[in-house]
């Protein structure tokens, strides 16, 4: 009975971990890399055709964006999920498959101009992704699931995505039965729509996230209806779009959900009825999908609505963009109004044609909803670039860009803590997996000091004994080779206040612990604030 960390160990994306019991090999989650990674992933320890089952905490592609190319190498096996993970799932999977087919046709076109260049292949197609899908086993929330003989496992709502779970898994070897708990990307408390995540009692062994595991959400939750209305009313009056550049699934809904609420309470004065679009395929599939949950996934206070007949996250003058034309025509209508679009980061999608047609006007606003990550569009207009490139065009930059700060969907340091110390024992050892190296390696040490648990954060192609509780292979970190950065002069202020703060804390050296602990959680918080 072995555990074998594949991806997202001492990094944020690729969660993947193998578990090989009752002669069965078993993957949690096999999710895609992405942006900047740190180290490399081992390979998996079996043919991708000898895997008889892949169990999925959410939708969310960093967990599942490479289950399509399972079935592409030969995996015929069950992938068991939550019945909501499985309906989001069945667009997103297509999806991702879309992305893989246009980037490799992009790259064929530009690989055209130059001489014995290899053609290009996307990592796989739709029919991979179809045929991953009809391998999904819908799974209800708290019930006990006889996976094979010897093996068990239940889904437990977690909080942070429709339908993500942590999973409960039993495996019984020579008359030994060991308990795994994976957690997952365990949720943020009081999000919109979704229940807070579900404490589990018992476990051997627990596999957890630690996202933010460094830094504390602010103590008093922003009012994000507030903030929305305010940045709605300044624009709308003087003429211009709202332009959400939004993540299809998940954040695209919340951001309905306060905009519903605007509506209702008619709180923009002067601009009733403004309309509001959707212009995703994918945003407004996903949409359904969030109503057709509702009843399992909901919180008390989305399903007082939803049992008062009204619809959480829809209300008057929305307006759903599904065809290209329609999509068009948003910007040959001179009427001021909300456009969501995706992708989040601006990297692909209809945003791009949103930000054309509106970035270089001074009475809109960009208004961004979720992380950006480096390198991209989105990250660029975050830090104040005045001009970027679309479609091979200059665009001034005029438009205010606006960050609606505190939406997250992972538990902070806080909320991590609070999940693990919800086991009424401690678990025999907690592996610290998703998050960045500092921040798997400073959680684990707090977990180990500050409360007493035995943890510990393990590099990909680690091998852990379930039944004799020790490591059979400690694997060290592989670098990945990174292109050296250049620091633009514009930061030089920036990193004069970055030095000053050193200073400030070499000389609170030897503090009192308590006092010390606290500094640091403030400085991470900040951090937060602007690592967007």
């Amino acid at each position: 009975m072995k555990l074998i960390f594949i991806g997202a160990d001492h990094e944020v994306t690729g969660s993947c971990h193998y578990l090989n019991a009752c002669g069965k090999h078993i993957l949690i989650d096999y999710g895609m890399e992405q942006g900047v990674n740190q180290f490399e992933n081992c390979e998996l320890p079996v043919q991708e055709s000898l895997i008889d089952y892949v169990l999925l905490t959410h939708a969310h592609v960093d967990h599942s964006g490479m289950i399509p190319m399972l079935t592409a190498r030969g995996f015929r096996g069950q992938i068991l999920t939550t019945e909501a993970t499985a309906d989001l799932c069945s667009i997103m999977l297509r999806d991702c498959a879309h992305i893989q087919m246009q980037e490799a046709e992009w790259k064929n076109r530009k690989a055209k101009r130059s001489a014995g260049v290899e053609p290009h292949e996307p990592i796989y197609t739709m029919e991979d992704a179809d045929a991953a899908i009809k391998r999904i086993v819908p799974c209800e929330y708290g019930k006990e699931i006889e996976l094979c003989e010897g093996i068990k496992i239940r889904f437990t709502d977690i909080g942070h995505l429709l339908g993500s779970a942590s999973i409960e898994v039993w495996a019984t070897e020579e008359g030994t039965t060991k308990k795994i708990v994976f957690s997952g990307d365990i949720g943020n408390k009081s999000q919109p729509l979704i229940k807070d995540p579900s404490l589990t009692e018992s476990a051997d062994y627990v596999v957890m996230e630690s996202t933010y595991g460094d830094r504390l959400h602010s103590q008093v939750r922003p009012d994000y209806v507030k903030e929305l209305t305010a940045i709605i009313q300044e624009t709308l009056d003087k003429g211009g779009n709202v332009v959400i550049p939004s993540f299809a699934v998940g954040r695209t809904q919340e951001v309905l959900y306060f905009l519903r609420r605007i509506k209702e309470e008619h709180l923009v004065k002067g601009h009733e009825g403004f309309p509001v679009y959707v212009d995703s395929p994918l945003a407004v599939e996903a949409t359904g999908i969030f109503h057709k949950n509702e009843l399992n996934c909901f919180d008390e206070e989305a399903m007082k609505l939803v049992n008062a007949g009204i619809n959480p996250i829809s209300f008057p003058g929305l307006r759903l963009s599904i065809t290209s034309d329609e999509s068009k025509a948003i910007n040959f209508d001179s009427t001021p109004k909300v456009i969501i679009s995706a992708s989040g980061m601006c990297e692909a999608g209809r945003i791009r044609h949103h930000l054309k047609h509106n970035l270089w006007r001074p009475e809109c606003t960009i208004l961004f909803v979720g992380y950006q990550a480096v390198g991209t569009l989105g990250r660029m207009l975050v830090e104040g670039a005045e001009e970027v490139k679309l479609f091979g065009e200059s665009i001034d930059v005029r438009a205010s860009v606006k960050t609606l700060v505190g939406l997250s969907g992972h538990a902070d340091k806080e909320g991590l803590i609070e999940w693990i110390e919800g086991f009424q024992e401690k678990p025999r050892r907690v592996f610290v997996v998703h998050g960045e190296d500092s921040v798997c390696t400073s959680f684990t040490e707090c977990l180990q000091v500050e409360h007493g648990i035995k943890a510990y954060a393990p590099y990909s192609g680690t091998v852990f004994n379930l039944l004799t509780g020790k490591l059979e292979y400690e694997a060290m970190p592989i670098p990945v080779k990174k292109k050296a950065k250049t620091v633009s002069d514009v930061f030089s202020r920036l990193l004069a206040a970055g030095q000053r703060l050193l200073a400030v804390i070499h000389k609170n050296e030897g503090g009192a612990n308590k006092d010390l602990a606290k500094f640091a959680d403030q400085i991470n918080s900040l951090c937060d604030k602007w690592d967007v």
